[in-house]
Order: structure tokens, then sequence, then C-alpha cells
């Protein structure tokens, strides 16, 4: 079976896991056990993993091992560990180890409620200051994913206009940003709303821009939301193993969609991933064991579907 007419043949996932489901979680896990699950990702055939970020412990307690798990991880060739930079210091911080990994990402809200909450900044300071960040990535040979945060909605402004969403995204594009990931950080976004978001933000950032969509479960709508991505040409998702994460700054936001939902659906539409779900599942069970508690993953409980699409 092959995709169906307005549906791309192949996708790109990038796992964000490691990164962005971990620090949600309120007990610390060992450094040995994010290396291993990372590793155990990384032979999935998922060929961009989000490793870490350079935050401050403080702050994130569950990341402060970021230097020693981006310089034990062991990933095969071709497989890109990715990692989250806050700042000009979080860059800094990741440079002493610029062999260690292959993309960065900076991000910012598009709200200025939801940026001051989660960064204490307003958009126009944290705009100018990753325009540096951005320079300085580019400069050593990284590629740089810019994420925008509550592009489909804030829990504190409501509706963020989507002019002002694209004219964020203009900014970070022109300081050097290859790529232009919209988050759905709170899982406000509609079908009807991604469809139309991206058809516009592929025409108002033209070809020269990978535009990636990011989608939260909290409302039960991720995956009709990766549809209608989907049908607007959008060829590059972020998800996490097992459902985890989530944004840390509203109450009742929940996690990520299921990197291994999503590969389960995009294969009975006859979507290519290079991704081998069997091994996915795995590895999302064995976060589950780790953890000790249940997980959102739909897919982890009931498993791949066994037959062949179209049979």
């Amino acid at each position: 079976m092959t995709a169906g007419r307005n549906l791309p043949p192949s996708v790109v996932i990038r796992e964000v896991g490691p990164r962005d489901g971990f620090q949600n979680e309120p007990e610390t896990i060992a450094t040995a056990d994010k290396v291993a699950l990372i590793e155990r990702l990384a032979g999935t055939g998922l060929k961009r993993i989000e490793v870490t970020s350079f935050v401050r412990a403080d702050v994130i307690p569950q990341l402060a091992d970021a230097a020693a798990v981006l310089g034990a991880v062991d990933v095969p060739p071709g497989v890109a560990r990715s990692v989250l930079i806050p700042n000009a210091r979080g860059l800094d911080d990741a440079l002493k180890l610029r062999e260690r990994f292959e993309e960065v990402g900076v991000f910012l809200s598009a709200s200025e409620a939801h940026n001051r909450r989660n960064v204490n900044r307003t958009v126009d300071a944290s705009l100018s200051e990753l325009a540096g960040v951005i320079a300085r990535a580019r400069d050593t040979g990284l590629r740089v994913e810019a994420v925008i945060a509550t592009s489909f909605g804030c829990p504190y402004e409501g509706v963020v206009e989507r002019a002002r969403v694209l004219a964020i995204a203009r900014r970070l594009a022109d300081a050097g940003a290859q790529e232009i990931a919209f988050g759905d950080t709170t899982g406000m976004a509609n079908p009807v709303q991604v469809h139309e978001h991206f058809e516009q933000a592929a025409a108002a950032l033209g070809d020269d821009v990978q535009l990636t969509a990011h989608f939260h479960n909290t409302r039960g709508q991720g995956l009709a939301n990766v549809l209608a991505a989907l049908q607007a040409g959008c060829t590059s998702f972020e998800s996490s193993f097992g459902e985890l994460g989530g944004c840390p700054v509203p109450a009742g936001a929940t996690g990520n969609i299921a990197s291994e939902d999503l590969v389960s659906m995009l294969h009975e539409m006859g979507i290519a991933t290079g991704i081998d779900l069997d091994a996915l599942v795995a590895a999302a069970r064995a976060v589950r064991e780790l953890l000790g508690r249940p997980l959102g993953s739909h897919t982890l409980v009931a498993g791949p579907v066994d037959w062949e699409p179209g049979g």
C-alpha cells in the first residue's frame, strides 16, 4: 500500500523523549539508564534524537547530567544527535562537547505570557539573543532548528494570532535557522487550524526552510493533527516514546504524541519512516518498566497491528 492522494510517501521523525520526556519526570533518571535508553532508540531506525539540553540545573535538575549523557551516548553512523539550547550560556556549555552532536535546537514561545513564565523574557528579547546563538551554532557547522512554543494557542493568552507566529518564524529563518518547528505546547490545536497553519507557513517561509510539527496529546487530538499537517504537506514531526513529556509551566498539560503511536499510524497508512516499530515499542516498554508506572501510549498497550495495510 502506498500513501493516499495528498499524503507524502515518507516522513522524518525526531525523537524528543530523552529531553522533553525525561525533564518532566518527578524523579531523576540515572545517567546510565538515560544513555542505555537513548542507545536503544538509536537502534530502532530513528535518524534524529534529541538527547539532552544544557539548562540550569537548579531549574531543571533532571537534565543536570547533560554533559555526562552527551559524552557517553554511542549511536550508529547516520543518527543525528540534537541538543536543546536555551541561551548563549547553554551554547557555550554544549560547544565544549561539539564533536558529540550534529544538531542544535533553540526555542521561545509565540505568546508573551508563556515566554515570560518559561524563560523570564519578552519574545523580542528572546529573538535578539537567539539570533546570536543561531549564528554561532551555524558557524561551527551545526544544523539549527528553532522551536516556537504555543504556536497554536496559549494557556494564559488564548488564541495566538497566526500572523504573529509566522513573523517570529520569519525572523528565526532570517537569522539562519534551517528548520522551524511549530509546537502545540499544551494541546490546544485542532486539525482545521493545523492544516491552515502549515499551508500558510509553507507559503510564507518558502522551500528553503524545513517545517516540523510538534504536537501534544492533552485533549486527544494529537494524531488527528498529524494527519492535518500531512495533508498540508508537512513531512517532519517530533514525538516522544511512551508519550512522555509535556510542558512544565501550565497545569494540566500532558505528554507529546507517542512515537510508537505516530509510527504505527503512518505505517498503516503506507507512509514510510525507516523505523522498526517493534523495536520502538520495546524501547517504550523499557522506559515504562524503568519508571514503574503506566504510560499514555496506545500502541504500547495494544501492540502493533499485525496485518499489512490493504490486505
